[in-house]
């Protein structure tokens, strides 16, 4: 009874007293099969398991399993009877961030839009799929795409559920372009902003993996064009990202940007020098020292303002050496 109300065969296993497997449901055989199967229609109680079957995909995926095709359509008519719309926000995030700390979490997501439910529960990020990016750019087109493969490549740069779920929605925004404007794009950061706060209130996300994925959205291309940058611009980005007192995430945004850029098709293997410059202007700028402004008698608001003129210089002083820009 016990091992009839687990969900898949490959979990029904158990040992008797004296060592023999129990295996009344052909759990083995499905191990030895690399199949995800459900054991009995009783799977369709908890819609949770839909998201779970997915999260064994992700987390099994490199060792080639598979779901099996009579439970995709459980899933799928799990999805389309409108069961996923009763789970609570907080069992739908505990299964993501445990999906997204998987070697794969790209296959959580691509499980989720075959049995439908990803445009019930993430629809933001449900609504890339079919929207077009230049080919220039972008080889694998299609937006949605892109975003998982962004995702595959964020799982290998970093550990972090932070930098993964903030590489996920990234573009959010390009969901919102008109047609008439595809595939250009413009705006799409600071438009995706929105969106990524409407997902993360809904599904109740930390707010420190929230603002970051704000940050990732707006900011993730200005770091793409890194080496023109003004060293006005870049003081200004490092006050933005609040950098000065959380400065963790100037490595976090330097990685969900490399994998922006080396989640397209043919660029996987690609160099992105734009982390190491960010990385190295920040630390160029954060050695200008407090202490000297305050010792040469500037007082309150004055402090900030010849502290941050004081980083500029820096950072122009090291960009003048180490990216020099063509002179007029």
């Amino acid at each position: 009874q016990d091992l009839l109300r687990r969900d898949l065969t490959i979990n029904a296993l158990a040992q008797d007293e004296n060592g023999h497997i129990i295996d009344v449901y052909g759990g083995q055989n499905d191990l030895g099969d690399r199949v995800l199967r459900h054991i009995s229609p009783a799977f369709s109680e908890d819609p949770l398991r839909v998201l779970r079957v997915a999260r064994f995909a992700a987390r099994y995926a490199h060792l080639s399993f598979r779901i099996a095709d009579e439970t995709m359509a459980l899933m799928t008519a799990m999805t389309d009877a409108g069961e996923l719309e009763h789970l609570t926000p907080e069992r739908v995030w505990k299964e993501t961030e445990n999906a997204l700390t998987t070697r794969n979490p790209q296959i959580f997501f691509q499980v989720l839009r075959d049995c439908g439910a990803l445009k019930v529960l993430f629809p933001e990020i449900d609504a890339l799929f079919g929207v077009p990016a230049p080919a220039k750019w972008h080889p694998e087109i299609d937006t949605g795409i892109h975003t998982l493969m962004t995702l595959s490549m964020a799982a290998m740069l970093s550990p972090e559920v932070d930098v993964r779920f903030s590489t996920l929605c990234h573009d959010l925004g390009k969901g919102l372009t008109p047609k008439e404007l595809w595939p250009r794009h413009h705006g799409h950061g600071p438009a995706g902003v929105k969106l990524v706060e409407g997902l993360c209130q809904r599904l109740r996300v930390p707010n420190d993996i929230r603002d970051l994925a704000k940050l990732v959205a707006e900011f993730h291309d200005l770091i793409h064009t890194f080496p023109i940058l003004k060293p006005a611009t870049i003081v200004r980005l490092f006050d933005n990202i609040d950098a000065w007192r959380k400065p963790q995430r100037v490595e976090q945004i330097a990685l969900t940007s490399e994998a922006d850029v080396r989640g397209r098709t043919g660029f996987e293997a690609s160099d992105y020098p734009q982390g190491r410059l960010l990385r190295e202007a920040w630390d160029v700028a954060k050695a200008v020292p407090t202490k000297e402004v305050v010792e040469a008698g500037f007082k309150g608001p004055a402090i900030r303002e010849e502290l941050t003129k004081r980083r500029i210089d820096a950072v122009a002083a090291w960009k003048e050496k180490r990216c020099p820009q063509p002179k007029d």
